[in-house]
């Protein structure tokens, strides 16, 4: 599938294309949602451009607690119309990206028959909506069969448990599919490109690499502003488009050595202040989280604070036997903010997780506010408003049905041990025989990134491309010498650059740890 090569040797061709197009449709944002709508509009026959200001998925896309969920308390809130969409699209997901729909079991302890009553009635709900296979639906558990499950929850108050399956994903690779996706129907798609001006008749870009001084003027008859976070921003673009429609909430994860926090399945505990927090297995690690809190700003790493940290370290101990967790052995942490649409009033895990979408007077749509789980019915929507406006002729939507990079068969990856072949199937499908062939090492993943996945710098492949940055022993910061010279031998790196690229992702890891106090013998700098 040559069409989904996403070179990042070829920008300043990319950026030539741009420039020389005449385009149905221009997308600003590549994270879930632009990604998704390129995809579908170029499936669909349309011509499309979309231009990243960062990295894809850089933004919140790369930094949610990684499930395909349904969304139980939705349901509970009355949102009986995203749970259904929800719940049907993890269905579809698992069909045409299976690598990255992993069903997992979820547990929820009940503290009462009523509760587990509750529980059951929405669970059949959510079943029933979202054609949930008879073999895959929920069942009701025991104090003795929680106990030998999950030896390490306290049952003191517990009556059993509901445990039924979910799905969990990479988030950043979702996305990167999408992109490639998009690319193989005709998109022409390029991140560290900023929309810095809009036109009437389309915008122009900007690329934000340090040193590249290109450009281009996109002419299109529709732009889609996607920009997540930045969606007001990017309207703020046009004249009399200052208004803020959005409200920004921050939430942190914390990973943990799965040896640390031994637990089988993935935890829904129950918190002080009554919200539900995640404590998650992926192979040898555990991640917990998250928060839910405002947060000032649309940063691109958002600052936790300690409260952040305290509160989902300090629930999970209460929930399970074990001993307090001290910093040092916190492994890695990621923050992010969601951007939710503005509901004054209201705290920030009661806001919403419902779409909207906007036309501004002089033509530009925007979209923001829904949820990972739903993003292709979100995008759908979208380009039916787009076939609308343009008046284009276009094949049906078939997003549903056609696999993504990596989804069309399961690798065999015999002879392989069995924790990186479960990883590699987990990044990269069926593509994962691809990186074995080539050595198989982190420098066969790197290559990979510059010459198929668009990675243009070190932090693309260390977080977005490869994970490493959050699940591997000691945040995958060996990686980035050996990461960094395949790169920068296909990027022409100079050894100051080379060295400029480690510098900064070690200087990312340092940051993001800074409100954590230093485990015996290691030293964290300010």
């Amino acid at each position: 599938m040559n069409g989904t090569f996403l070179d990042s040797r070829t920008r300043r061709a990319t950026f030539a294309r741009l420039e020389a197009g005449v385009f149905d449709l221009a997308v600003i944002g590549g994270g879930i949602t632009g990604a998704g709508i390129a995809r579908d509009a170029a499936m669909r026959g349309l011509s499309v451009a979309l231009v990243e200001a960062r990295d894809y998925a850089s933004g919140t896309s790369s930094r949610s607690s990684k499930m395909i969920h349904g969304g139980l308390r939705y349901l509970a809130q009355g949102d009986v119309a995203l749970v259904k969409e929800a719940a049907s699209e993890r269905q579809i997901l698992r069909r045409i990206a299976p690598h990255l729909a992993r069903l997992t079991p979820f547990l929820i302890p009940t503290v009462s028959m009523a509760m587990a009553a509750k529980l059951r009635a929405g669970l059949w709900t959510f079943e029933k909506l979202g054609g949930v296979p008879e073999a895959e639906r929920h069942e009701a558990i025991g104090l003795a069969e929680l106990r030998r499950r999950e030896p390490l929850m306290r049952t003191d108050g517990l009556n059993g448990a509901i445990l039924y399956p979910e799905f969990l994903t990479d988030d950043a690779r979702l996305v990167l599919a999408n992109i490639r996706a998009a690319q193989a129907a005709g998109a022409v798609v390029l991140n560290y490109a900023a929309a810095a001006e809009l036109t009437g008749d389309g915008l122009v870009a900007r690329s934000t690499l340090e040193g590249e001084a290109l450009g281009a003027r996109v002419r299109a008859k529709l732009v889609v502003n996607a920009a997540g976070a930045w969606v007001d921003r990017v309207r703020a673009l046009e004249a009399g488009e200052g208004d803020t429609r959005l409200s920004l909430s921050r939430g942190i994860h914390l990973v943990l050595p799965r040896a640390r926090v031994p637990v089988n399945a993935t935890l829904i505990l129950r918190a002080p202040d009554k919200r539900s927090i995640f404590a998650v297995p992926r192979g040898a690690f555990t991640y917990l989280g998250t928060t839910d809190v405002f947060h000032a700003g649309s940063d691109y790493w958002p600052a936790p604070e300690r409260s952040d940290i305290d509160y989902l370290l300090r629930a999970t101990e209460k929930a399970l036997d074990i001993a307090t967790i001290a910093d040092g052995e916190i492994e890695a942490l990621w923050s992010g903010v969601r951007p939710l649409i503005a509901q004054p009033g209201k705290k920030a895990n009661e806001v919403s997780r419902k779409d909207e979408v906007w036309t501004s007077p002089g033509g530009l749509v925007s979209i923001a506010g829904g949820k990972l789980s739903a993003y292709r019915a979100m995008a759908e929507r979208v380009v039916d408003l787009v076939v609308e406006r343009t008046g284009a002729a276009v094949r049906a939507c078939a997003t549903a049905d056609v696999p993504l990079p990596g989804g069309e068969a399961a690798p065999d990856l015999a002879g392989i041990a069995p924790v990186a072949a479960e990883r590699l199937a987990g990044l990269y499908g069926s593509e994962a025989t691809e990186i074995v062939a080539d050595g198989g090492d982190v420098a066969a993943e790197a290559r990979r990134a510059v010459t198929h996945e668009g990675a243009a710098t070190l932090e693309d492949y260390w977080v977005r491309r490869s994970a490493r940055a959050w699940f591997d022993h000691g945040a995958g910061l060996d990686a980035l010498e050996p990461a960094a010279a395949a790169m920068g031998a296909l990027l022409g790196w100079s050894a100051q650059e080379h060295a400029d690229q480690v510098a900064r992702c070690r200087a990312l890891e340092r940051d993001s740890r800074r409100l954590l106090e230093a485990a015996p013998g290691m030293e964290i700098q300010a």
